[in-house]
């Protein structure tokens, strides 16, 4: 998908449909298929991660594509990061932008998407109160904003909400517990860039979607100090007994990241202490996706989450702890108390050293 808005502003002056198609990835086929679910990895020097140098990532691809390479990689300011976790969210990133976007121009007062956690998202739409008597260009050009901040919030939620599920003890394949996984150190940071990333790709006027995430993620690991495959396994060496132990399908993970922005707005990532490559190396934090943008706009936006996932008891019991019939909740206001009560939870499990210093 080609988009014809670039970044520093420069618009064209007719545009009819900003979602232009291209000969490899239509947008109806962006709305019409979800984007595909890439198995992520825990960053542990187990038997089973698959670790890979930053150069070796091969080209992103919404669709199966075998030259695509995931892994687990290392980089100096942005610690180790899960490639097909971040490849998960630039996709979905996309995905919900085109969603909103159509739905948006439609005039639609709310609509709703679904999550692969038997989750439903429903979205509630104010318009600018002027909004039927502009021009309908600058109403396409408006949306596009809008629809693309949405798509990169949607995203990001989305994200966290599957590693709270998770924690909850959702599992993906009806079998295998998932919960060693839920917000290990690398996690939300993984996410959270390739909401970036995806977003960047849909300003991109001289690239389609595939090629701008391919080359927007070269960037970011430049930026962020990428390291060599033997470095990201070593990295993981070091922090074996501290953040994790055992060997798959029995890892024992104690390195939780529970910062997912909602204290300063920001994201910071775990770097291995100690890591002689990148001895001098600042974490490069990561702004989090929030709805105020939309004021200057003068768009409001309501985003509720409704769970239909046999876990959804539980965690619809911490949110209305006085026994309140409620079927959604509001992450705006209420992913705190969530996130709390997992805090709380990972501190009792693991020690306050990981599981609440290296949070919020």
């Amino acid at each position: 998908m080609v988009v014809v808005v670039a970044a520093g502003g420069c618009r064209v002056p007719h545009v009819t449909d900003l979602f232009k198609l291209d000969q490899d990835l239509a947008l109806h086929d962006m709305l019409a298929s979800r984007p595909r679910t890439r198995v992520g990895s825990l960053a542990t020097s187990t038997v089973s991660t698959p670790f890979r140098g930053c150069s070796n990532l091969g080209r992103h691809s919404y669709r199966y594509n075998v030259v695509e390479k995931n892994g687990i990689v290392y980089t100096c300011s942005g610690g180790h990061l899960d490639i097909a976790h971040l490849r998960n969210s630039a996709d979905w990133t996309a995905h919900l932008s085109a969603l909103a976007y159509y739905q948006m121009k439609e005039g639609v007062g709310e609509f709703s998407f679904e999550l692969d956690e038997d989750t439903g998202c429903h979205v509630h739409v104010d318009y600018p109160p002027d909004w039927d008597c502009r021009d309908d260009a600058d109403k396409a050009l408006l949306l596009y904003d809008v629809a693309t901040g949405l798509g990169r919030y949607f995203a990001y939620h989305a994200s966290i909400w599957h590693e709270i599920v998770t924690w909850f003890g959702y599992k993906s394949t009806g079998f295998y517990s998932e919960f060693a996984s839920a917000f290990s150190w690398e996690d939300m940071y993984s996410n959270l860039l390739g909401c970036h990333i995806g977003y960047a790709a849909m300003y991109d006027t001289q690239h389609t979607f595939d090629e701008a995430v391919t080359l927007g993620l070269q960037a970011e690991l430049k930026k962020l100090g990428p390291q060599p495959k033997n470095i990201a396994r070593h990295a993981s060496d070091l922090v074996r007994g501290q953040w994790f132990s055992g060997e798959q399908p029995a890892v024992i993970m104690m390195g939780r990241n529970f910062d997912i922005g909602l204290d300063d707005g920001r994201v910071t990532p775990w770097l291995v202490p100690d890591l002689t490559a990148c001895l001098d190396a600042q974490p490069h934090l990561l702004d989090a996706p929030k709805l105020d943008f939309l004021a200057e706009h003068g768009f409001a936006v309501r985003f509720e989450v409704e769970p239909r996932l046999w876990e959804k008891t539980r965690i619809l019991a911490i949110l209305y702890p006085n026994g309140e019939k409620h079927e959604r909740f509001e992450p705006a206001r209420q992913l705190h108390v969530v996130m709390d009560y997992i805090r709380r939870d990972g501190a009792r499990r693991y020690g306050t050293d990981l599981a609440v210093v290296h949070s919020d």
